[in-house]
């Protein structure tokens, strides 16, 4: 592959598919990630372990990171994305944060802004109650929750410490050292990943 661009891909899922349980699903998703034209995996996370938020709605998560390389457009990805995910069953119609067999997350494409600094600005500084009840009708890169979410930075700290968001300039470890003990709060790492190359 030429042209090749650095990709960010957060996993996670807290319902069984044909695959199997959420460990299972998040291995088997790798594996077709991996297989997919145009992509390759370059590094993946242990799977971490993660409480549903809030307590008790639901299942405990699986969470995963993988740092990708890929000659595909963001919009490309990302649809190739949401096609793996309907492989497993995802019903996209059913809420933002419900229970679901597979999510997968375009975190960032190289340093991309999408689609301009000030929508980004606008989504990252969006408050509690609208993260719940609004969503973006266009993809915006970086992902403008990555910051707040210990599943997601955990993992991806795993792989990617020194990754820098480009429009804050925090580095994947800082984002994370901000959260603070709390934000990570009873999340556990499994003792390995999927059957790619990992820490």
């Amino acid at each position: 592959m030429e042209n090749l661009s650095f990709g960010i891909v957060s996993l996670g899922a807290n319902l069984p598919s044909a695959a199997g349980d959420a460990v299972h699903s998040l291995r088997e998703a790798l594996d077709i990630l991996h297989g997919e034209p145009d992509i390759s995996i370059a590094a993946i996370s242990r799977i971490w372990r993660t409480p549903a938020v809030p307590a008790g709605s639901g299942p405990d998560y699986a969470n995963a990171a993988a740092v990708i390389r890929t000659a595909l457009a963001a919009r490309h990805l990302l649809d190739r994305l949401h096609g793996i995910e309907a492989h497993f069953g995802r019903d996209r119609s059913t809420g933002r944060w419900s229970a679901r067999v597979l999510d997968l997350d375009l975190i960032a494409l190289d340093d991309l802004i999408l689609p301009d600094a000030a929508t980004l600005r606008r989504w990252i500084g969006l408050d509690p109650a609208s993260q719940q009840t609004t969503a973006p009708d266009h993809l915006i890169l970086p992902h403008p929750r990555m910051q707040d979410r210990g599943f997601v930075l955990a993992p991806l700290a795993e792989i990617a410490p020194g990754w820098r968001h480009p429009l804050t300039d925090r580095t994947v470890s800082q984002m994370l050292a901000a959260l603070g003990p709390d934000g990570l709060s009873g999340m556990t790492p499994l003792p390995f990943g999927g059957g790619l190359p990992h820490p």
